[in-house]
């Protein structure tokens, strides 16, 4: 019995993890982008899930940086839309317009990459580790890429230490 016990208590992690997979709800927050250089905060509206680029590794301009003027907080330069191409990168809407499909799947989505002022269709998929997988895609998912998002740890800089 005591064995039995102690099995259950084992996977436990496993199975509250399983029923967060498939809670609407379970985007909701912070997350770290795979290469560390961003976090996105994901929220609800409306029953339609979007996201918005809310702290920077780097969120001035150095003088190493290609474009840009050092010293200042970086912008959508790359937006195709000239009257965008001034609006801080802190703020940017990312991800917009995802609707819970279920089994920890959000689709129907858009994601946009400053780094080429493209926006592509998108679906996220929580994972049984927590973990969030975005994958970005030019008509079907089978042309795309994918990153894997985590929640930032506590010794990463929180969202409102980085003003623009």
């Amino acid at each position: 019995m005591r064995r039995f016990l102690s099995s259950c208590l084992l996977l436990l992690p496993l199975f509250a993890s399983a029923a967060r997979a498939d809670d609407a709800d379970a985007v909701l927050g912070t997350w770290l982008t795979q290469d560390g250089k961003s976090q996105v905060q994901i929220e609800r509206h409306d029953g339609v899930y979007e996201g918005r680029i809310v702290w920077l590794k780097e969120p001035k301009y150095t003088a190493l940086d290609k474009e840009g003027v050092p010293g200042h907080p970086k912008v959508d330069l790359r937006n195709p839309d000239k009257a965008l191409q001034a609006r801080p990168i802190i703020g940017l809407p990312l991800i917009q317009g995802f609707k819970y499909a279920g089994d920890g799947v959000w689709s129907d989505g858009t994601i946009y990459d400053p780094r080429n002022g493209k926006t592509y269709s998108c679906k996220m998929t929580m994972m049984m580790d927590g973990r969030l997988k975005v994958r970005g895609y030019v008509g079907i998912s089978l042309f795309g890429e994918t990153e894997i998002w985590t929640r930032p740890t506590a010794d990463a800089a929180p969202p409102a230490a980085t003003k623009p």
